[in-house]
């Protein structure tokens, strides 16, 4: 599937993943293995807390960033230059309006709840990804250039290194691509995501790392990890003691064959088995069936689903790309999203967090297009013991920045994690031993709870 391009000219693509065929003799995925080991540690005081409640979390980014003030804060009063084209509408909880060409959304307003004080202070593409994805801002002389981008562990790979998988799904999955930032970081392989490098929404859509390689036939796996176990059990008289790192190799043997062969994982991914019609009311385009994935995948056990949606860089006309282009695509797979989670039960126990790495400037460009804008933006989320209905602070009359308490990326790390059952204040240990606070001194947002 190709990258997205964005205003900086970079692809953002990572080479973290975990894949079954790249287990059978292709070097290149052998030696990243290799070099990904898990060395991470948990602290001695991770039975501080244990999970209390049995939450998944399903994020899904809107790569480029989300217009807020075209959708979730409008600012009708503004002047002409700063509230743009679009009008606000009622939603389902009085009191509460949002953007004009979100209706479906709308009437969904009691399912989840709007942070209109979000701020951070980077509005570049890749530093501002990162912090959003890990809470976590960048380290000085950040280069987005660097891949894999994430200094710190993905939310995804915290929730994975901690928690574990349920049954035979992996705990942590990205789809339909893997951003650049998703990755586990220090705490290396073990802990970095299955990747469904394939559009749900493809007719012929199937995920490449659940059937084994074009070289291997099915008949011939249970013959291939037979060898490999010999020759891993000849290797450890020697090759494997002078390099202990190796040992990850049969780890990631192990799983892959767990992959290609559980049913159970299987079905997950099958989203053919899906009727057409609430497929048609997810939509069937990329954002619709990869949410109506990730409904599948967390139902199914997964943990955390991260979500990789372009492209939302609307430096030039960002009015007809909204109302045209994004804002359909998002209006019925969220809303849907919402309604079928609630319909099935599962609300309560999956969080759903939609944001983009920032938003895009009040004021209108000369291309009727909106830049970027980390000062002030709106982050939604909903479900998983988040209550519904309820907007959590406010922004100034443009929209430039919060109008009184303000959150930021720490904030919702922490609010992510408490509702897992983890302790925000935990630590993790890097590779040199350096204990590492999973948030970096955020507070949950108490307000959602």
């Amino acid at each position: 599937m190709p990258s997205a391009k964005f205003c900086d000219g970079l692809h953002r693509r990572d080479l973290l993943r975990i894949g079954g065929a790249g287990l059978f003799g292709l070097p290149l995925s052998l030696s990243s293995i290799l070099r990904g080991t898990s060395h991470g540690k948990e602290s001695a005081n991770e039975s501080v807390r244990k999970p209390e409640s049995d939450v998944s979390v399903i994020l899904l980014f809107l790569k480029g960033g989300l217009s807020t003030i075209d959708t979730f804060d409008l600012k009708p009063n503004a002047p002409a230059e700063f509230r743009g084209e679009f009008n606000s509408i009622d939603t389902n909880v009085p009191g509460i309006r949002i953007g004009e060409h979100l209706p479906l959304i709308a009437q969904q307003m009691d399912k989840f709840s709007l942070i209109r004080s979000f701020t951070h202070r980077n509005s570049d593409h890749g530093p501002a990804d990162h912090y959003m994805i890990t809470g976590y801002h960048p380290a000085a002389g950040f280069n987005p250039n660097l891949k894999p981008n994430n200094q710190r562990p993905a939310h995804g790979s915290i929730i994975s290194h901690k928690l574990g998988p349920r049954g035979s799904v992996p705990p942590y999955v990205c789809l339909p691509r893997v951003h650049s930032s998703a990755g586990s970081a220090y705490l290396g392989s073990s802990a970095a995501p299955f990747v469904v490098e394939a559009d749900p929404n493809d007719p012929n859509f199937a995920v490449p790392d659940l059937a084994p390689p074009f070289e291997v036939e099915s008949s011939r796996l249970n013959s291939r990890k037979d060898l490999l176990s010999r020759v891993d059990k000849y290797q450890r008289g020697g090759e494997l003691q002078a390099n202990r790192a190796a040992g990850a190799v049969s780890t990631f043997q192990r799983k892959a064959f767990e992959l290609m062969t559980s049913s159970a994982t299987k079905a997950a991914f099958d989203i053919h088995q899906e009727p057409d019609k609430l497929r048609d009311e997810y939509g069937r385009n990329s954002l619709g069936q990869s949410v109506l994935m990730a409904r599948r995948l967390v139902e199914a056990g997964v943990r955390c689903v991260m979500i990789d949606h372009t492209n939302w860089d609307t430096h030039y006309g960002n009015f007809a790309s909204l109302k045209n282009d994004l804002l359909p695509l998002l209006d019925s797979g969220l809303s849907t999203l919402f309604r079928d989670l609630s319909d099935r039960g599962r609300l309560g126990s999956t969080m759903v967090v939609v944001t983009g790495e920032f938003g895009r400037t009040p004021r209108i460009n000369k291309d009727a297009g909106r830049d970027h804008w980390g000062p002030g933006f709106t982050v939604l989320v909903g479900g998983g013991g988040v209550r519904g209905g309820l907007v959590v602070g406010k922004s100034d009359a443009r929209a430039e920045k919060p109008d009184g308490p303000s959150h930021g990326p720490e904030d919702l790390a922490a609010t992510i994690y408490h509702l897992l059952g983890m302790n925000p204040k935990e630590e993790f240990y890097t590779p040199e031993g350096r204990p590492v606070p999973i948030v970096n001194g955020g507070h949950v947002i108490s307000e959602l709870l």
